[in-house]
């Protein structure tokens, strides 16, 4: 096809109009598609292509817009003038959707996530666990069996409850706990299977930097119940567990009230626990002996806050 005057070529990429001005010369037509729209710029043989914005010709775009393939328009030589980029009176068309640099072990969000429990993952390595996939993701080794059931009995008076006898004081139950989070922060790589703790709607997060070297994250995801995955958040359960030669041998939990946000905007009270189980090589039966008393503590502050609740209503 010869062409004696300028072309203009017109295509739909990625959903955004496109305008290619290219000079006087001898074109074939050719289909723009994202994958072939730089080998379409090299049909210009080096001669100047700039991207126009829709706006400098409103004629042509609003012919665009009814097919979804590439045409070829005739245009008079004195077109507008070619811009490298748009101007500023052109908004975006849609909003970034991902942020830059992320990989698997760098999620901003549930980097922001860990960081409100109090862990910050200054390595940038940092995975969450919710399925088989993620541990392949994260280099982990499967579970030899799913789901896994996990008998902790004769773990469960090795984790004492803070403020609940003279073996753990909150004093030292918080003092040890900052230390682990700041050891956690400091890791190689953390590593959080996320779930329900077994039969029950309670979420779990376990944040450890035990990784490739045992088999506890493989263990502790077969172990807890998948959950649906959506956009982290604090879990009912958080256990911090933190393994290494220098580590002191440390198991304990605690539950606190907190206030959370209804979907109507006001504030209700609720229970959260925090685990702690440091050591050489935390042991899966302290960590899942650690969740089950935790559990049953926020099961029994539910029962006693509905009753207290029922109370008012019959009194009012």
């Amino acid at each position: 096809m010869e062409v004696h005057s300028e072309v203009l070529m017109v295509a739909v990429v990625r959903g955004k109009t496109c305008f290619l001005l290219f000079p006087s010369q001898q074109i074939f037509w050719q289909r723009i598609t994202t994958m072939n729209f730089h080998r379409a710029a090299t049909l210009c043989r080096g001669q100047s292509s700039k991207l126009l914005a829709a706006a400098s010709r409103p004629s042509l775009a609003n012919n665009a817009a009814t097919s979804s393939s590439s045409r070829l328009f005739s245009a008079a030589p004195a077109a507008a003038p070619a811009a490298t980029t748009l101007p500023p009176s052109i908004p975006r068309v849609g909003a970034a959707t991902a942020f830059p640099n992320e990989y698997p072990g760098q999620n901003y969000i549930f980097n922001w996530c860990l960081n409100a429990d109090g862990v910050t993952p200054l390595q940038k390595c940092a995975f969450r666990i919710t399925k088989p996939l993620d541990l392949k993701v994260a280099g982990l080794a499967l579970p030899k069996s799913s789901p896994l059931n996990v008998n902790a009995k004769s773990d469960r008076s090795k984790v004492p409850e803070a403020g609940m006898t003279e073996a753990l004081s909150f004093d030292t139950f918080d003092e040890v706990t900052q230390r682990t989070k700041d050891a956690l922060s400091l890791s190689e790589g953390l590593y959080c299977p996320e779930g329900h703790a077994p039969n029950t709607k309670f979420g779990v997060r376990v944040i450890t930097n035990s990784g490739k070297e045992d088999t506890l994250v493989s263990d502790l995801m077969a172990y807890l119940e998948r959950m649906p995955k959506r956009d982290p958040t604090s879990q009912s359960v958080t256990c911090y567990v933190l393994g290494g030669p220098s580590c002191e041998e440390f198991a304990g939990y605690a539950i606190e009230e907190v206030e959370e946000q209804t979907e109507d905007g006001s504030r209700e009270a609720i229970s959260v626990a925090t685990v702690v189980i440091t050591g050489k090589k935390p042991s899966l039966k302290r960590v899942v002996a650690g969740i089950e008393l935790s559990v049953e503590g926020l099961e029994a502050d539910a029962v006693e806050r509905a009753e207290k609740k029922a109370e008012e209503e019959k009194g009012e």
